[in-house]
Order: C-alpha cells, then sequence, then structure tokens
C-alpha cells in the first residue's frame, strides 16, 4: 500500500512553473517509473528548480500515481479527493486529467510485469523401441519420449521465453501420467 504522507502537495505546485502542459505530462509519466537521475535533472531544468526539489516533486508524484492505481481510482471526483483544498484548482484538473489518461497504460504495464506460471505452447511426442542394448531387460521395450515447449509467463515475445524440456517416459510413468490427468479432465468437467 502506497503511503498518501508521501505525497507532498506543496510541492506538486512547483509543476506551475512548467513552461506547457505537455512539459507537465512528461513529468507525470516519467516519475510513475520512480525516481532516477535523469528525470531529476530534466525536471530541474525544465521547471528551472533545484536539484533537490526536483527529486522530491518526482517522489511526490509516483507516490500520487501509485495510489491512483492501488485505490483503483477511475473518475475525476475520486482523484481531485486525494487532493487538499487549497490546491490550485488549475493545476489540481490538469494533473487529474493527466494521471487518470495514464493510468490504464500503467495498470497493463503492471499486469504484464506480473509473474506467472509457465504455459505449454507446444507438445511433441515419439515412440522408440529399443532393438539392441547391453540389457536384455531393455531390448524391445517401447519408451516415449516426449518434448513440451513452455513459455515463461511473461508479455514478451522474445525467442528466451520459451524453453524446451525433453523427458524419456516408460510405459508405466505413462500410465501414471494418464491416470493423472484424467482426473485432472474428470474434476473440470464438474466444476
Amino acid at each position: 500500500q502506497v503511503n498518501m504522507s508521501a505525497v507532498d502537495f506543496s510541492i506538486l505546485e512547483l509543476l506551475l512553473k512548467a513552461p506547457s502542459k505537455d512539459a507537465v505530462r512528461d513529468v507525470c509519466d516519467g516519475s510513475h517509473r520512480g525516481c532516477n537521475h535523469r528525470l531529476t535533472e530534466d525536471t530541474a531544468t525544465t521547471l528551472n528548480i533545484s536539484h533537490t526539489e526536483a527529486e522530491q516533486l518526482v517522489q511526490s508524484l509516483h507516490a500520487l500515481s501509485h495510489q491512483i492505481l492501488f485505490k483503483n481510482l477511475t473518475s475525476a471526483q475520486q482523484v481531485q479527493s486525494l487532493f487538499p483544498e487549497p490546491f490550485h484548482s488549475s493545476l489540481k484538473n490538469l494533473l487529474t486529467k493527466i494521471l487518470l489518461e495514464s493510468s490504464q497504460t500503467w495498470r497493463s504495464e503492471a499486469l504484464s510485469d506480473q509473474i506467472s506460471l509457465p504455459r505449454l505452447q507446444s507438445l511433441d511426442w515419439r515412440v522408440d523401441l529399443v532393438s539392441g542394448s547391453e540389457s536384455v531387460n531393455r531390448m524391445s521395450t517401447p519408451t516415449c519420449f516426449l518434448t513440451l515447449q513452455m513459455e515463461d509467463g511473461s508479455q514478451s515475445t522474445d525467442l528466451e521465453s520459451v524453453s524446451t524440456v525433453t523427458m524419456e517416459l516408460s510405459r508405466q510413468t505413462v500410465d501414471t501420467m494418464l491416470d493423472g490427468l484424467g482426473r485432472i479432465r474428470d474434476q473440470l468437467s464438474n466444476i
């Protein structure tokens, strides 16, 4: 949970020094990802303020944007209720508009960054029959080779996000696996 006391509303009024609405939008968009040296320097230069003030401004905007996402605020009235009463009304309206417009993008980014379980992308199999071996027990024994391609669960389409797992299964292991999968199918059909 984001603490609203981390938002210094008096420092947000430094945005009144911005040369344009686009400059305010750039600071808001950049601050969502957190404070970094380049953003702080660019903000200090654009607004003609000190490095310390720029850092506090970015941190306050960061906390405010995360509060909007955390509380799932989707209307202008909800966002404006976060601001104190004496806050500059035009700046409050501009920040509300920018934060609401950007919140959908930020929400999508947050969802795509979540950790998820790997997903099965493809499955391939073949059955081999051992025709020669040092051990008589292995002769004429069918073996199943199962190849699974798994996506790591991230939203990226990199080849690195796909891994291949190959395994050798005996007839008894295949029977056990099919029995387990049958039980899973039965449970899913009962839901």
